[in-house]
This record gives structure tokens, sequence and C-alpha cells, in this order.
């Protein structure tokens, strides 16, 4: 299931230290004017509540105030609500009424519901499966600039679902995303210049992309990178440099495709001397030393 931009994906982060932390109360302000049925107020208490935000965190109070203005047509508390029901927090887990809420932030132009109405619709969930609008929801986030509609619209037309297959607009939506340093798209920006679809074929096009890929821990890029270093294809061969991309690869990916990038990794590591590979697994360690969450 799709974890959403928003404050609800992280909505346990945090807990423990406010736990032990001083916790102040809402504004009474704030709380008087959302009593009295103001629904930004309503809005802002119901975030307060989910976050933490001066208030111990409570999903229930935090539905219970995003709900009050939802019902009042605040957008931001509709798509906050469809992520509540969509996830089972603070209500019953309710994918139909998911949908309902997203769509009615949606309509008011809301890009994060849009890219979530989309979703359901990919997924069939809580509403029948449906391609074509899952592309027209996700065109409508996409031209807002969302990354991840803009990626999930390129899989749509490289796949050719909801919309005719057509590697050029593929390419195009993945590399809007692309340029916003979604990881994804990178990747499947780097695989269409390596196999040339939609795209004239670069391999040194597809190094690149594939490398921004890997840098932010894309075990699929360590691998198609660390291949191309051992090959020689679209960089200069590099065994050490193949070594660690393989490596990383190995210790990210599970199952078959672990297996694949061990292989690959102890292939390379039967060509290096111990010298190199004492470098490359220096390199390996200090990558992750350096991308430690």
């Amino acid at each position: 299931m799709r974890c959403f931009r928003n404050l609800f994906c992280a909505i346990v982060i945090g807990a423990g230290i406010l736990a032990g932390a001083q916790i102040s109360k809402i504004d009474p302000n704030l709380l008087g004017r959302a009593t009295a049925g103001d629904a930004a107020s309503q809005f802002q208490v119901g975030m307060a509540y989910a976050t933490g935000k001066g208030v111990p965190m409570d999903d229930t109070l935090a539905a219970a105030w995003l709900e009050k203005a939802a019902a009042q047509g605040q957008k931001q508390a509709q798509f906050q609500l469809g992520v509540l029901c969509r996830s089972g927090q603070g209500v019953p887990q309710d994918l139909v009424k998911a949908a309902d809420w997203f769509r009615r932030a949606a309509d008011q132009g809301v890009a994060e519901a849009q890219l979530a109405l989309g979703d359901l619709y990919d997924h069939g969930q809580g509403v029948p499966q449906d391609y074509t609008q899952a592309a027209g929801w996700y065109t409508k986030a996409a031209l807002q600039g969302n990354d991840e509609a803009q990626y999930d619209l390129g899989t749509l037309y490289e796949r050719g679902l909801g919309v005719e297959q057509d590697f050029s607009q593929a390419a195009g939506y993945y590399r809007k995303a692309a340029e916003q340093g979604n990881a994804a798209a990178e990747f499947n920006l780097g695989l269409l210049y390596d196999n040339g679809q939609g795209i004239d074929q670069d391999y040194a096009q597809a190094a690149l992309w594939y490398n921004k890929a890997a840098e932010q821990g894309l075990a699929r890029a360590q691998y198609n990178l660390g291949s191309m270093f051992a090959s020689g294809q679209g960089v200069p061969r590099d065994l050490i440099e193949a070594y660690q991309w393989l490596a990383l690869a190995a210790e990210n990916w599970v199952g078959s495709r672990q297996e694949q990038a061990v292989r690959g990794r102890d292939s390379v590591a039967a060509r290096l001397t111990p010298a190199q590979l004492f470098e490359a697994q220096s390199r390996v360690a200090k990558w992750k030393a350096a991308h430690q969450k």
C-alpha cells in the first residue's frame, strides 16, 4: 500500500520523545474557534492531535476533528481523513470511505488526493479497478507537479494500461519525476535509455540515471550500475566500482534477485587483487555509513 507524503506517514515517529516531554495544550482561542464551527480551525486541531503538536497524539480525536472540517468542505481535511480511512487510524479501515474523501478533495484540486484516488483505481481498492480513471487522476496530479503521480502515469504509458502504450510519453513523465529526485523514476528512465525505448539508446545516460537512483539506495539501480561498471558499458570499466554497487545491491535485495546480485558481486571479486578487494569493501562500508538514516 502506498505511503503518501503527508503527516500521517510518520505519525509514530517521535512518540517516544513526546512521552517524556512536557506537553502543552492547544491554544484556547484556536480550540474556541474550532468548537464554534470554524472549519480551518477544526483542521488545525485535528492535525495537532494527529502529529502530537502541543498535545499527546490521538488518532481518534484527530479523525473526529478532521471529519468536522471535512464535512464543511475543508479540502485538506478531506484528504487527511481519506488517509485515515485508508489506513484505519482513528477510524475503522474503510477503503470505500477513503475513496469518497479523496474524491471530494481531488475535485477541489488537491494533488495528493488526486494521486491517492488514482492509486485506488489503479489497484481496485474501494472502487472498481479502472486504469482509465487511474490515468485521469494521475494526470491531474502530474500536471500540478506531483512527482509520484508523474511516475505512476509513466508506468501506465509504459505498460499501456488505461492509455495507449507510448514509451515516449512514459519517458517524458519519468523525466519530470526523476528531475524531482524520485528514485523509481530515475531508475525507469535509465532503463528506457538502456533499452532504447521511447528515447534513443544511450548507455551513458542510462548509467547517469541509474547512479542517481543507486545513490538513493534503490537495489535494482545499484545492480544495473554495478553491471555497467563491470562491463564498461556507458561508463569506464571499473571493477572496484562494480563490486561496490553489486555488493550494496546484494545487501538490499531479497529472494532470487539477491542471489543474482551475490553472483555478480562474487564474480567481480574473483577478478580483484586482495588490495583491490579491500578497497572495494572499504567503499561499501563508507557508502553505508554516509547513507545511514
